[in-house]
């Protein structure tokens, strides 16, 4: 019986970095299916490029020189949900996990993972699988299903219009300082906006407020 050929899986490389770049292709291109069909370094070349390219799945970095990895998925997501996001980062914090998960990302691994186990993972969220610690994926979950409960809680302490834009940026995976830069304000500033948005949502974590954020926009 003769074996049948693996599908072809597109992929779009989206890192800032170059050289990152030239090693993820010479290590992936022409790799058991895999073809890489284009290439990107900015938040907005990964849009446009998914928009141009369709690629099958686009392999991407947390952080982004315009914005943020996440920020990227949810956009190409809303657009072209039939393509698949992977992260691959050095950030293995739970919040940068959860975020990932938040915004429909199906794979997340680090950079340090070997090159058989990155096409292993590129081809399993290509054929429909997750690559995503199912504790934390869970654990996003049960924010998303606790929110409507909450809702009422939090209905009469509405949000500023500033803490409205800070949650907005942590629900994208922004630092305090990258917020800050967004937002014209300082670090300290930003810290106090944090400090009393999360005791109006009476939550303590980023990942939370980025739950809450998702959750709202349904």
């Amino acid at each position: 019986m003769v074996a049948t050929k693996a599908k072809r899986v597109r992929l779009l490389l989206v890192d800032d970095h170059e050289v990152v770049r030239v090693g993820l292709r010479t290590v992936l291109h022409n790799r058991q299916g895999i073809t890489i069909v284009g290439e990107a370094g900015t938040k907005a070349a990964a849009v446009r490029a998914v928009k141009r390219l369709r690629p099958d799945v686009a392999l991407m970095d947390v952080r982004l020189p315009d914005g943020s990895g996440v920020e990227a998925c949810r956009d190409i997501l809303a657009s072209h949900p039939t393509t698949r996001i992977i992260f691959l980062t050095s950030y293995a914090d739970d919040e940068s996990v959860m975020t990932a998960v938040l915004a429909g990302a199906r794979g997340y691994v680090l950079k340090d993972i070997d090159s058989g186990l990155l096409i292993r993972s590129i081809r399993a969220v290509f054929n429909g699988q997750s690559i995503l610690n199912p504790a934390l994926t869970q654990r996003a979950l049960d924010w998303i299903k606790a929110w409507p409960a909450q809702a009422g809680q939090v209905r009469g302490r509405s949000l500023s219009p500033q803490e409205e834009r800070v949650l907005a940026l942590v629900a994208e995976g922004l630092t305090n300082k990258e917020i800050a830069t967004a937002m014209y304000l300082s670090d300290k500033t930003i810290k106090n906006y944090l400090f009393n948005l999360f005791k109006k949502l009476r939550i303590s974590r980023r990942a939370q407020a980025a739950a809450i954020f998702v959750t709202r926009q349904a």
